[in-house]
């Protein structure tokens, strides 16, 4: 009974244009004799062949055995990160992770920013260092007096960080921003100046670099060299989860701590994300089409948000009595 339902539901999940036969041949790396006997029920399917078949395929086994009308998905949990090595390794697994998606042809990204994505703040510079302070400052009690001006990322996670930024470099990228994806970079630069744990120089160099990060996002959108798209959404706030899809598969990403994804790549659920997303993206104004007047409109909004803050910096630093 297990094998017939599941060779059923194999067959409703697989690529256009591909046999059961082919298909099970080809994950087991078995003969299409040997498939034949399989899908014929002549031979039974192993447990262990079951789950080659279902990872092969991105299957949710757990499917077969619902009960009740409730939707149970499997997923995966990034590891809970507590120090510098360990935002290393995040960085790491999280290129290998996307890596072999990311080079099939065709693959793309939509992305719902809650915050700045990640990966614009992972290219070395000052901004990006401080972005790894603010982390690890959260995650690591060891740091709470530690100021930024004594906080030295090393030259690994350094590296590590800008070899999972590169790979958001000349993607078919689609990104949903809304006025406030800004807010939670301005909030940071803004309470760790008042903490005392950013000088006037260095908060006011931050603004800047985020100024910068904002210019090359206007660039990327008035440029024809990149497949790239900005919409903007004034209806919903952003929820910083992540749809990568490939020809043949997907993955969503959904945040569950300050930097820990849940992420899966149940079929169902993917695409119940992406008919989300897109119902969102409906109801955006993509910036790349957009008439002059709207597109700066919204660019002037966030580098006016940045510009605040620098006033707000100066003029404290102006009225310190003491």
């Amino acid at each position: 009974m297990f094998q017939t339902a599941f060779l059923d539901y194999l067959k409703t999940e697989l690529p256009a244009n591909t046999s059961t036969i082919e298909a099970v041949a080809t994950a087991l790396d078995i003969s299409y004799d040997a498939a034949h006997r399989r899908v014929s029920l002549k031979s039974k399917l192993s447990l262990d062949e079951s789950i080659a078949l279902a990872k092969y395929y991105n299957l949710s086994l757990d499917r077969l055995f619902e009960i009740t009308s409730i939707e149970y998905v499997t997923i995966e949990k990034t590891k809970h990160i507590e120090n510098e090595s360990e935002l290393q390794q995040y960085f790491e697994d999280s290129y290998q992770s996307l890596l072999p998606l990311l080079k099939q042809k065709g693959s793309k990204i939509l992305y719902s920013a809650k915050d700045i994505p990640l990966f614009y703040n992972l290219n070395g510079d000052t901004l990006s260092q401080f972005k790894y302070y603010v982390w690890l400052k959260l995650l690591n009690p060891e740091l709470a007096t530690k100021s930024f001006d004594n906080f030295a990322p090393s030259p690994a996670l350094i590296k590590a960080g800008k070899q999972l930024g590169g790979l958001y470099n000349n993607l078919n990228i689609e990104e949903i921003w809304d006025i406030t994806s800004i807010n939670s970079t301005l909030k940071q630069i803004h309470f760790y100046f008042k903490a005392g744990q950013v000088n006037t120089t260095t908060a006011l160099q931050l603004c800047d670099l985020l100024k910068k990060v904002i210019t090359t996002i206007y660039d990327k959108v008035l440029s024809e060299a990149h497949p790239f798209m900005l919409y903007y959404n004034e209806l919903h706030l952003m929820n910083n989860n992540v749809l990568v899809s490939t020809p043949n598969s997907q993955l969503l990403y959904v945040p569950f701590t300050l930097l820990s994804y849940y992420k899966t790549e149940d079929k169902h659920t993917c695409k119940e994300a992406e008919r989300f997303l897109k119902k969102q993206l409906q109801n955006s104004k993509l910036l790349n089409t957009a008439g002059e007047k709207a597109r700066n409109s919204f660019f002037n909004k966030l580098y006016a948000k940045i510009d605040a803050l620098k006033q707000l910096i100066e003029a404290t630093q102006l009225l310190d009595f003491e």
